[in-house]
């Protein structure tokens, strides 16, 4: 999943880069307002963690303009402004959640998750297609009833396929949402990935949609 972190604090920013990413999250960083508007307009996330205190403009600003084109798009807001009018004003601009600063990362990652969970394709934490089954809470994948291990791109490659079955995805899509920005990635990566996911969980899961990209039938 890609998260497009907008925090000014260098080292704070370097801190969650570094976290989310060891939780698989794919995460690009930018410093302003000015350059998130910019970065949702051409790149959209799937979530953006949004700092108030911005050098530039107001964070609130910022959501509101995100808000004006991409109503959908969830914005967990992070902010030391953390007095009850404060976070009122956060969720009444359009904010999904509202951390304060200073935070524990594992409520961070809580709050990620169960706004992952909401704009999920899926109802439950549970997702079972063709024998595969992936539990989003536990990070488990079984085929057939067997424990399968996969490496974490793996495993986020087919959380996305699963949660977007029906769907065809293209080949920008998904590396979008497996690989950071300035990220060195074989040209050949994404097929490797697959190849991998195929071997390991039977070869009719994921169906290549020639020239476009790959999906994974609802059944």
């Amino acid at each position: 999943m890609s998260i497009l972190l907008v925090e000014d604090d260098a080292a704070l920013a370097a801190g969650l880069r570094h976290a989310l990413r060891a939780e698989g999250f794919a995460v690009n960083h930018v410093a302003s307002g000015s350059d998130a508007l910019h970065v949702i307009a051409t790149e959209l996330p799937e979530i953006v963690i949004l700092d108030l205190g911005l050098p530039d403009m107001d964070g609130l600003n910022v959501l509101k303009r995100i808000r004006a084109s991409h109503a959908e798009l969830p914005v967990l807001l992070l902010t030391a402004r953390n007095t009850s009018g404060d976070k009122v004003a956060g969720l009444d601009s359009g904010a999904d959640d509202y951390l304060a600063k200073p935070f524990d990362m594992p409520e961070l990652l809580a709050r990620l998750r169960a706004i992952s969970r909401r704009i999920s394709t899926s109802s439950s934490n549970l997702i079972e297609i063709g024998g595969v089954s992936l539990d989003t809470a536990s990070m488990k994948v079984r085929v057939d009833g067997r424990d399968v291990d996969l490496p974490r791109r793996e495993y986020m490659l087919l959380k996305v396929l699963l949660e977007g079955a029906g769907k065809i995805q293209t080949r920008d899509s998904l590396e979008q949402k497996l690989y950071n920005w300035g990220e060195e990635v074989a040209s050949n990566a994404l097929e490797v990935h697959i190849h991998h996911l195929r071997r390991k969980l039977g070869a009719d899961l994921i169906k290549t949609v020639r020239g476009v990209g790959y999906t994974v039938r609802k059944t």
